[in-house]
């Protein structure tokens, strides 16, 4: 992935994540500024051409464009506290929630300084591949201004002006993941009581996850306009098979308290009278505190 205009960049904090940030920019033909607690991270990327900067402060003030990526967003107000931050660009890609991001967006705009948000859903060794995937939000100007430079990192996405949304994406993504994988943990438990090994189970759970995914567009649609028809299953239904999981992992000797924990919720959306509805109806019960 290149990138043919040479636009100067700061990268803050080179752990994992950071040093691969600064490589893919360096890769793309950016003159890049580095700054670490610790300098000695910065010498690998220095030998490849980037520029060490003595303080937070000074890298900042040498590009118009920072990239952020600390341990937490308390790490990024006290490194940026002291520093000029006027008419600069910073892109936070630390971790954190959605108010942490509109808190950080406020802070830096008082400041002087424009701001975006992100998150970074790829591992560093794909960082500069279009496999790497990197949420923005935030303004869409100041995305736009910067789009270029940001391809140099793997395939950009604005998901618009609200600061919070790369924050909320990121965690979103989060729950499908463990979900899946905490679903394939259980009924790879079970299915090991009987001799079958997680990599025999693994190609079938993968095409029942794959099939699974296909519904999720008709499902949204009926989520967005709040109608759930049983189209291909009531609920209700669905509960009774809930029933044979609770019952076959209870029987089997494995943990059941994610079936129970799925059944519990089915269980008040039909006592709400949501039962001969399809799945999608369980969004009333995802959207209430507990």
């Amino acid at each position: 992935m290149t990138n043919e205009t040479d636009t100067a960049v700061t990268v803050l904090g080179l752990g994992l994540m950071g040093r691969a940030l600064a490589a893919g920019l360096l890769a793309a033909g950016h003159t890049t500024t580095v700054w670490n607690r610790t300098p000695g991270k910065a010498g690998e990327l220095v030998a490849a051409g980037a520029r060490p900067a003595a303080t937070a402060a000074a890298a900042v003030r040498a590009s118009a464009l920072t990239i952020v990526c600390l341990t937490d967003y308390p790490a990024v107000y006290e490194l940026l506290d002291t520093a000029d931050l006027t008419d600069r660009t910073l892109i936070n890609l630390t971790s954190g929630d959605s108010a942490q991001a509109r808190t950080a967006a406020r802070w830096a705009e008082q400041r002087g300084a424009r701001y975006l948000d992100g998150a970074i859903m790829a591992v560093p060794p794909v960082i500069g591949t279009a496999e790497a995937v990197l949420l923005y939000s935030g303004p869409r100007a100041d995305f736009e201004t910067h789009e270029p430079t940001l391809a140099a990192l793997g395939t950009a996405s604005h998901l618009g002006d609200d600061h919070g949304l790369a924050s909320l994406y990121d965690v979103a993504g989060l729950a499908m993941m463990w979900s899946v994988l905490n679903a394939w943990l259980q009924g790879t438990a079970m299915l090991r009581t009987a001799g079958v090994d997680a990599a025999t189970f693994a190609p079938f759970a993968r095409q029942i996850a794959a099939g699974v995914a296909e519904w999720l567009p008709g499902y949204a649609e009926q989520i967005d306009r709040g109608a759930y028809p049983a189209e291909v299953s009531a609920l209700a239904t669905d509960a009774r098979a809930m029933v044979h999981l609770v019952e076959e992992s209870e029987a089997l000797g494995v943990n059941a308290e994610l079936p129970r924990l799925i059944k519990a919720m089915a269980d008040r959306a039909i006592a709400a009278g949501h039962g001969d509805e399809q799945y999608p109806v369980l969004i009333k019960e995802f959207g209430k505190p507990r």
